[in-house]
């Protein structure tokens, strides 16, 4: 059993003797498919002296007889903890829990640890610092998560937690999953149809849920910031009996706040229960539970000018609310998910994720349309939705290890059902002009109709394979294979009209690595993609699903034995077959096209000195070549920063007089994007600087950290209506935390 220390000062108060009687874990067999086993070990026990000055066990304390150590953790796991910045396996690119060295893609983990250090409060500011991803590509939104991945948006179709999809079909409902409640959120970046069925060539991203563990502990934490923003959090956990059968957790927060606009609050209440059941040390089934409820309104967006441009009215103000303050954006909630997992034999496992969810959302909004010629004015409309949202999913997998000869295989073999049924109501009018530098607020709301009422019923179901071949201990070829079926069912109450869409799509994805001794791996890989397009042609006639493919070569370096791993890659996709408008016939048709290519390099270190770093730079070339549009093709997509550049370090004092003290700080650099079609339109870049201190001692800690330091005023994902309009990107965000831990 692999044993690591934990760094001070990450709750220091918890040095225990090592004696060791049942609060440590022995892994089962396969512990690297993301689950631990709970095997109580016998007391050890520790006679001596030690130093804790340099070179010693940091943050120990010296006395005569015993030692005095960290506690320790076990062998990181695929869907575990991870003790810093750096993880070393992952199960989302390989749904077997690999090496991320041995693992032929792109991937990024974002640890409880980073998130913590960064006091992210919001899923997308999670993942400010990653490679290849723009995670507010919408600028400042409290409603949810708008995320790009190497320039395609996977908004409504790369989300997903603990390995399952959030699937959502033209934004029926939204997803805003709260950090707090993640134990690490995973970026596998490039397709990944061969595992997951239907998705985006860009990527996804998998949130993935604190689980029950064995060693009891409480934890409570206090926060409050800019904005009167007040908020409680709190994680328990722990096991019911000594063997370790029943284990349990608890984690929740309470939200209370406004916002940088005005009117606009960020309310939430989220609780996730979770229970393990070991009835052997073969078998393990976890329950995992959350119920969510948000409350605030639609963020909108002011006009260019007075924020790209000059405006001989003035400088529009980050806070100003276009929407009336009467708005309504609520969302309510929850699921249920079930983990099992059996070992068969030594060497063949079986094991079955399914969740339902169900989510409501419920919309009331003013929203912008365009500035008038006195520069002041701003007209305004309405929209309503009254959503329902109801999925299904469940995915089954036999894994075998086993050798051919010399030879050794990880044979992934599996079969997974997704189902969801969706409501969208919604109904459109008119709203009054707002003085936008001179605001009244209080104006009639006139509703003229519905602009949608319909059902989607969409399912797939996929057999997939895949192949990790070592043929020897430093060339691994991973092969993969699936075959999907879905369907689409769209019930249009409007107009009367009922489509139905049946697809078939097989992917396909191949890697090769090769993994020096020397700690570096070299790879290149093939992936493809699909996902199926509702609605029709001026013709009446469905759509073909859309596919995407792309080619990717990097080299990837952990030095053995280090914290630390580099990567760089090089990559080309293409995205087929998507729907573009014909401004002729004002119809889609299935035309679209879109190349990207780049490179992405990331470093990532937690050192024994008290150092964790993280920086990262993305630049690709994102070209629309086709279209129904002409005025695009040769075009860039929209919204869409070519280039990122970030750096993130943190440093604690490791002893001393200023042991358990931190400071950290940080860089983010998003490039320059389009607006328009025309691309004539130009969004600025921009660099914002965020910084951290902190202070631990015992089972204490309190931080406090800024965000966008400079409160640097900027626009965000702007797009045209009538004229240019503009979300703020967020502003100055000052938030302190106290944190007890026991």
């Amino acid at each position: 059993m692999q044993i690591i220390h934990r760094r001070i000062p990450r709750f220091s108060g918890f040095t225990a003797r090592l004696a060791l009687s049942t609060s440590l874990l022995a892994l089962s067999a396969h512990s690297a498919l993301g689950q631990q086993s709970a095997t109580p070990l016998e007391t050890i026990t520790v006679q001596g002296e030690t130093n804790s000055g340099p070179g010693g066990n940091a943050g120990a304390s010296a006395s005569a007889g015993t030692i005095q150590t960290e506690p320790v953790l076990a062998a990181e796991t695929a869907w575990g903890p991870v003790d810093g910045y750096v993880a070393t396996i992952s199960g989302s690119a390989t749904k077997t829990g690999t090496p991320l060295i041995e693992t032929p893609q792109s991937i990024s983990v974002v640890t409880a640890d980073q998130i913590e250090a960064q006091q992210a409060t919001s899923f997308t500011e999670a993942l400010r610092y990653v490679p290849g991803v723009t995670p507010e590509a919408f600028g400042f939104e409290p409603r949810f998560a708008w995320i790009k991945i190497r320039g395609i948006d996977v908004t409504t179709d790369g989300l997903y937690k603990d390995g399952l999809q959030l699937r959502n079909p033209g934004f029926i409902t939204s997803y805003s999953p709260e950090p707090y409640g993640a134990e690490r959120i995973e970026i596998p970046r490039g397709p990944s149809s061969v595992l997951y069925g239907a998705g985006t060539v860009g990527g996804l991203v998998n949130y993935i849920s604190k689980r029950p563990v064995y060693e009891r502990f409480r934890e409570i934490e206090v926060e409050g910031g800019s904005h009167d923003f007040y908020q409680g959090k709190f994680d328990f956990g722990g096991h019911v009996d000594e063997a370790g059968t029943f284990l349990y957790r608890m984690t929740g927060v309470v939200r209370d706040a406004d916002t940088q606009i005005d009117f606009i609050q960020n309310d939430r209440i989220f609780l996730a229960p979770a229970i393990t059941w070991r009835p052997s040390d073969r078998t393990q089934l976890t329950v995992l539970a959350h119920y969510q409820d948000d409350d605030t309104k639609v963020s909108g967006a002011v006009p260019a000018e007075g924020l790209l441009t000059p405006n001989p009215n003035g400088k529009i103000s980050p806070s100003l609310f276009t929407g009336e303050p009467t708005d309504v954006y609520e969302r309510d909630e929850h699921s249920v998910t079930t983990l099992f997992e059996h070992h068969l034999t030594p060497d063949w496992t079986f094991r079955q994720n399914a969740r339902y969810l169900n989510s409501k959302l419920v919309v009331d909004a003013v929203y912008s349309i365009g500035l008038q010629a006195d520069l002041r004015t701003l007209d305004r409309a309405y929209y309503a939705r009254d959503n329902k949202l109801k999925t299904f999913n469940i995915d089954n997998q036999l894994i075998g290890d086993f050798n051919t000869g010399s030879i050794q295989h990880t044979l992934l073999l599996g079969f997974d059902y997704q189902y969801l049924d969706g409501t969208d109501i919604g109904r459109f009018g008119g709203a009054a002009p707002l003085d936008i530098f001179a605001p009244v607020y209080g104006n009639q709301i006139t509703v003229s109709g519905f602009y949608s009422n319909q059902d989607i019923e969409q399912s797939q179901t996929g057999l997939y394979v895949q192949d990790q071949i070592k043929f020897t201990p430093k060339w691994i070829l991973t092969l993969g294979g699936r075959n999907d079926w879905a369907e689409t069912t769209t019930d249009n109450f409007l107009s009367r009209a009922k489509t139905k869409i049946d697809d078939r799509e097989f992917s396909g994805r191949a890697g090769l690595v090769f993994k020096s001794n020397s700690g570096i791996a070299p790879y290149v890989s093939y992936s493809e993609s699909f996902l199926p397009v509702g609605g029709t042609d001026i013709n009446g006639d469905t759509f073909d699903p859309e596919t995407g493919h792309q080619y990717e070569a990097g080299i990837k370096y952990q030095p053995p034995g280090s914290r630390i791993l580099l990567t760089a890659a090089v990559f080309d996709l293409t995205r087929e077959n998507y729907t573009t408008t014909n401004p002729a016939t004002f119809f889609p048709e299935q035309t679209g096209e879109v190349n990207s290519r780049g490179i992405e390099l990331s470093a990532t270190a937690s050192l024994s000195s008290g150092l964790d770093l993280i920086a990262s730079f993305t630049d690709f070339d994102l070209e629309i070549t086709k279209s129904a549009n002409p005025l695009e093709v040769g075009k860039k997509l929209l919204q869409t920063p070519e280039t990122t550049a970030s750096i993130w370090a943190d440093y604690t004092f490791q002893y001393g007089s200023l042991e358990g003290f931190g400071f950290g700080g940080g860089v983010r650099y998003i490039g320059d994007s389009f607006a328009d079609t025309a691309n004539a339109i130009k969004i600025p870049d921009v660099t914002l600087a965020d910084a951290a201190v902190h202070y631990e001692r015992g089972n204490m800690r309190l931080a406090l950290n800024v965000q966008n330091v400079f409160d640097k005023e900027y626009a965000s994902g702007c797009f045209v209506r009538a004229t240019t309009l503009c979300p703020f990107g967020a502003t100055r965000n000052v938030t302190a935390s106290l944190k007890l831990r026991w």
